[in-house]
């Protein structure tokens, strides 16, 4: 969690939301100031909650955390949340109170302004995602033998070598389920 606010009610939002551990690290801008990109790479991930941050030190943990090999989204309303916004892998702004500044750098904007709509974005999009490997596994699985017809011929086999019914059957339909590819 990343926020200007003070950093005992950065704290007490972040207990609340479930965000913050018991002994969960919580650093503030003064601190991060004087943290290099490369120091804060080495502690970014044991931090829990950035309080009292100006907009270059949005723009400082975003970095670090990609440095680290993260994928960063980054929610903001105004135009300081900008940089950060455009910097991270998928900007968000708030649709409704958001400045214009922060609409432009976002990659996605929500029009409700509310949070709970990124998380069911989220798992509307691993689902389509997971049906399409679906989709892709059974039609690969499903016309592998026709494939495999088309390779003997190009390759002169006689048809004899491909027409047994379970040459690729098996393996495939348990491949197309599941059983035999990893998920």
């Amino acid at each position: 969690m990343i926020t200007g606010d003070h950093v005992l009610t950065a704290k007490a939002i972040a207990k609340q939301l479930g965000v913050l551990p018991p002994n969960g690290k919580v650093m503030d801008g003064p601190t991060l100031s004087r943290l290099s990109v490369d120091e804060l790479e080495e502690v970014v991930d044991d931090v829990y909650v950035f309080a009292r941050v100006s907009p270059e030190h949005k723009l400082k943990i975003v970095k670090a955390l990609q440095r680290r090999g993260h994928i960063v989204a980054m929610t903001g309303d105004g135009v300081n949340d900008a940089p950060a916004i455009k910097a991270a892998d998928i900007g968000v702004a708030m649709g409704q109170s958001g400045t214009d500044v922060a609409k432009e750098a976002a990659a996605l904007v929500l029009l409700d302004d509310n949070f709970a709509t990124i998380q069911a974005a989220i798992q509307e999009g691993r689902n389509i995602y997971e049906n399409i490997r679906k989709f892709i596994r059974y039609l690969l699985a499903s016309n592998v033998g026709d494939f495999s017809h088309v390779v003997c011929d190009a390759a002169g086999s006689p048809a004899s070598a491909c027409a047994d019914p379970n040459f690729m059957g098996e393996p495939c339909d348990r491949w197309a389920s599941g059983d035999g590819a990893r998920n």
